[in-house]
């Protein structure tokens, strides 16, 4: 059951990043790879939040971590952006 769990959470993870890249403003530098593993992250770290709020498990998929989940991934994928932004500008 635990295996389910986390193939459910790697969709969701999947899914939120996607989401996230729709959401973002703006033509964005980073590749779908980068952008998935970042709505992974964002995942982590909404569930987590969800959780210490008490709305549920990490693993459980509710309202509030999903929302927390996908702005956390926006954030994200706004950091790498201006993190590949200067890099490119130094070369």
């Amino acid at each position: 059951m635990e295996d389910i769990a986390m193939i459910g959470f790697i969709v969701a993870g999947l899914i939120i990043g996607a989401l996230a890249r729709l959401i973002k403003p703006g033509k964005q530098n980073l590749g779908i790879i980068a952008t998935l593993l970042l709505g992974l992250a964002g995942s982590v770290i909404g569930g987590t939040i969800a959780n210490l709020v008490g709305t549920g498990d990490i693993f459980e998929l509710n309202v509030l971590g999903f929302i927390i989940a996908v702005v956390v991934a926006v954030l994200l994928i706004g950091v790498a952006e201006g993190l590949s932004g200067r890099a490119k500008a130094k070369q």
